[in-house]
């Protein structure tokens, strides 16, 4: 094979690998800087900090004493903290021997079990900070629709219409709009004729007209998903399906029911992009979709979102509002990551939807590759996975470690040392069993 030939793919391999790199590094460095900095507020020394683990590229020891350290292998870090015996912790008994009071009580061993639940605690919270103040911020950037409904940018379409961008939509085909935070904005659409062109009763500069304009869910890829059958047969946001298997389409509706209806077989679409048609063939997925409620639907798409033909103008939302659609959406994450994992371990869907660390690592690459902001979300969406496995009560993970704290905090003692390295082996085992199972994943699932 000419390695001219191969030069592409393996530019695609280091942009993907940079990409999991950085968006790790991110989480990774968030993470344990939550224990280090609740650690000192609590009166607990840290002896390193590292992002990476192997041999130390750059180090420097701060005034408290703490190594600051990058390390070769960017696949993790730690917070080695006073008197510990390891990153994973446990207690070097030679190490604190010969301590006073006061120097036992700057070690983990030695702090009083508020701050040692604190400060491991602390770095699944600053994940979900993470996640937060991302979400807040590009909550912020992306706007609120405006009221009324006023056109944005307005798609390049195949069919002629008269819309511009500014003008308030009061009423189409008709029938005046309703508020487009309405819990029946939705079925209002959906009422609509299904034509190529309908009249919008509009307000332009202050004037009330009516112009032409096409059907409102045009089928048009306004995203395309990462890695979806999509994304690699080649479509592009902003591509139109003309038609699916030599129909004509008009509706977004009926290209979603033709692909539902295809059962994973392949579907040819024609598509027009720039002025041009072109013919594609590719293979829908099965895909476990939540529902309301928590249940799942076993569907199969092609992977793209649709909207309407123009997008919406935006308002800056205030940051109460912004910061509330923040918390929200961290929240939406994790209850739809339970209920995921619940389904999956009950059987209710296939265990496929777990990645492992090649389809992070895929994930990473595709969203950078669409934007700064697609990437910045992603890493919120990731960061939020983090934390919330971190809280998993398994040994070795922060909620294990806050386990043994609730023990202690019930029975007055913490577990015995036998106990406690048994129940870190079965840790270990667990944790190192789920990366295994989710690199088969990676490897064997479609």
């Amino acid at each position: 094979m000419d390695i001219v030939t191969l030069l592409p793919q393996f530019g695609g391999l280091i942009w993907t690998l940079l990409a999991f790199i950085v968006a790790l590094s991110v989480i990774v460095a968030i993470h344990e800087y939550g224990h280090y900095i609740v650690g000192r507020w609590s009166g607990i020394d840290a002896d390193v900090f590292s992002l990476g683990f192997g041999p130390v590229l750059f180090s420097r020891v701060d005034k408290r004493g703490t190594r600051w350290q990058f390390a070769l292998l960017p696949l993790g870090g730690y917070v080695k903290f006073k008197g510990d015996a390891n990153p994973s912790g446990g207690t070097d008994e030679e190490a604190i021997q010969g301590l006073t009071a006061a120097e036992r009580r700057r070690t983990m061993s030695g702090a009083p079990l508020w701050a040692r639940s604190a400060t491991v605690a602390a770095g699944p919270v600053f994940n979900f900070v993470l996640s937060i103040i991302v979400f807040t911020a590009i909550f912020m950037a992306r706007g609120v629709t405006s009221e009324p409904l006023t056109v944005g940018e307005i798609y390049d379409l195949p069919s002629q219409q008269e819309l511009q961008a500014g003008d308030e939509i009061i009423a189409i085909a008709g029938e005046p709009l309703p508020p487009f935070e309405d819990a029946g904005f939705d079925e209002y659409l959906d009422s609509l004729p299904v034509q190529e062109t309908l009249e919008y009763t509009i307000i332009r500069d202050g004037t009330e007209m009516v112009v032409q304009g096409p059907y409102v869910h045009v089928p048009l890829a306004t995203q395309v998903l990462p890695l979806s059958a999509a994304s690699e047969a080649g479509l592009e946001p902003g591509d139109v399906i003309l038609g699916i298997d030599g129909r004509d389409i008009v509706d977004f509706g009926e290209l979603r029911q033709a692909v539902e209806g295809s059962e994973g077989a392949p579907v040819d679409l024609s598509v027009w992009r720039d002025g041009d048609t072109l013919d594609l063939t590719l293979e829908p997925r099965r895909v476990d979709e939540p529902q309301p409620g928590g249940a799942f639907r076993t569907v199969y798409r092609i992977g793209i979102a649709g909207g309407l033909f123009f997008d919406p103008a935006t308002e800056t939302p205030s940051p109460v509002d912004a910061f509330t659609a923040g918390v929200g959406q961290t929240g939406e994450i994790i209850r739809g990551s339970l209920s995921g994992l619940w389904h999956m371990l009950t059987g209710a869907i296939s265990t496929c939807n777990l990645s492992g660390p090649i389809g992070i690592a895929e994930t990473s690459g595709a969203m950078a590759s669409q934007g700064t902001q697609s990437f910045i979300w992603f890493i919120a969406v990731l960061s939020t996975a983090v934390g919330l496995l971190n809280l998993f009560p398994v040994p070795v993970l922060d909620g294990g470690h806050l386990c043994f704290h609730a023990y202690e905090a019930l029975r007055g003692r913490p577990p015995s040392d036998r106990a406690l390295k048994v129940l870190m082996s079965i840790g270990v085992t667990l944790v190192l069993g789920l990366m295994v199972f989710a690199l088969t994943n990676d490897i064997f699932c479609p």
